[in-house]
C-alpha cells in the first residue's frame, strides 16, 4: 500500500534561533531572574510581569547570535544579552503608559494592573540594573553602544509623541522613528555580541547593519498590522496606533497620495470610531502593500550584510529576516 508522501515543514527561523541557542538562554534567564531581584517585593512581581510574558526574547537572541560569529558565546555576551533584555523591558514599561495601553503579548499591561506611576518606577530600576550590568562587561566601547542605544530610543519615543496628530509627518521622519525606537536596539544587541566574543570594530559594525535594517523591517511589519492583522496574530487590538493619533507608514502613504476623506479621519476629535473607515481607505489606497513592498527592501538589505558570513546563526537570521515580512512567529 503506498503512503503519499508528506513534507515534512523546515522548523521556523525564530524556532531555530531559540534551539541553537537554548542553554545559553537558560543563562541569560538565570542573570535576569537575580538581577530582577530586590528586597522590595513590587519590583520583581512587575517587572516578571512582561519579562516572563511568554515573548521571544529576540534581542538577546542577537547578542548571542552576534557573539556565536566571532569565537563564541561567552560570560560577557550572557551578561550582555541579559542587559538588552533588561533595557528592552523597561522600554516597553515605559511605552506602555505614554500609550495608554491595556495588553501587550495578549495580557494586561502592567500599567492596566498597577496603575501609572509603578511601571515608569520599575522601567527605571531596570534601567539601572542594565547599566550595572554593562559595566561589568568592562568594556568601555559596549558601554557607549548601549547607552548610546538607550538615549536614541528615548528620542526615538519623544519624536513620536510630539508628532502624534501631525499629519504633515513625511516618510523620512518616520523612518527616523523606527529607527530610533526600535532597530537600534537590535543592531546594538548584535554589535556588543560580537565585540564581547572579541570580533574588531569594523567586524562588529558590519554584522550589525542587519539589526538595523531587520529592526525597521519588523517595525515597519507591525505598523502593517496594525490596520491589516487580526487580535489574535498581534496580541492586541488593532488601530492602537490610529486612536493614538499615530502616523505610520501605511497612513503617511496614503494621505501622501491624496486619498480622498483620509485626512479629515486623522484631524478628528472622535479617533476611537473613526478606524473601521481609516483601514477601509488605506486598504484601497495600495498603501498596505506598498508598505509591505518596503518592509521588503529592508528585509533584503539586512540579508546581504551577512552574505558572507558561515555562522549557523547568520544562516538562521538570513531566514528569519524573511519570517519578519510573513510574521510567521
Amino acid at each position: 500500500m503506498n503512503q503519499a508522501f508528506q513534507e515534512i515543514p523546515t522548523p521556523k527561523a525564530i524556532d531555530r534561533l531559540i534551539a541553537q541557542f537554548s542553554s545559553e538562554m537558560r543563562d541569560v534567564d538565570d542573570v535576569i531572574r537575580e538581577r530582577l531581584g530586590s528586597k522590595v517585593d513590587l519590583i520583581p512581581e512587575l517587572g516578571g510581569h512582561l519579562v516572563h510574558a511568554g515573548g521571544k526574547r529576540l534581542r538577546p537572541l542577537f547578542t548571542l547570535a552576534g557573539a556565536s560569529m566571532f569565537g563564541g558565546v561567552n560570560d560577557a555576551a550572557i551578561k550582555l544579552a541579559a542587559t538588552v533584555e533588561f533595557i528592552h523591558t523597561a522600554t516597553l514599561l515605559h511605552d506602555d503608559v505614554v500609550d495608554m495601553s491595556s495588553k501587550r503579548r495578549g495580557r494586561q499591561t502592567a500599567n492596566d494592573v498597577w496603575g501609572n506611576k509603578a511601571p515608569i518606577l520599575v522601567g527605571d530600576y531596570l534601567f539601572a540594573r542594565a547599566f550595572e550590568l554593562m559595566v561589568e562587561a568592562d568594556s568601555l566601547p559596549i558601554m557607549a553602544i548601549l547607552s548610546n542605544a538607550s538615549a536614541r530610543i528615548a528620542e526615538g519615543e519623544v519624536l513620536q509623541l510630539t508628532s502624534a496628530h501631525d499629519t504633515s509627518l513625511d516618510e523620512q521622519t518616520y523612518y527616523r522613528i523606527i529607527e530610533a525606537k526600535t532597530a537600534v536596539l537590535f543592531e546594538a544587541a548584535l554589535q556588543v555580541g560580537a565585540l564581547a566574543a572579541g570580533a574588531g570594530t569594523q567586524d562588529a559594525l558590519h554584522v550589525a547593519r542587519f539589526g538595523l535594517s531587520y529592526g525597521c523591517a519588523f517595525q515597519i511589519m507591525d505598523d502593517y498590522l496594525d490596520y491589516a492583522g487580526t487580535e489574535e496574530v498581534i496580541g492586541k487590538q488593532p488601530g492602537d496606533d490610529y486612536r493614538e493619533g499615530k502616523l505610520t507608514l501605511p497612513a503617511i502613504l496614503a494621505i501622501a497620495d491624496s486619498t480622498p476623506g483620509l485626512l479629515s479621519l486623522f484631524e478628528t476629535s472622535d479617533p476611537a470610531n473613526g478606524f473601521p473607515k481609516a483601514k477601509e481607505l488605506i486598504t484601497a489606497s495600495g498603501a498596505l502593500e506598498e508598505t509591505k513592498q518596503k518592509a521588503m527592501n529592508f528585509a533584503k538589505n539586512a540579508q546581504k550584510v551577512l552574505k558572507n558570513q558561515q555562522a549557523p546563526a547568520a544562516h538562521i537570521l538570513h531566514d528569519l529576516a524573511d519570517e519578519a515580512l510573513a510574521r510567521a512567529f
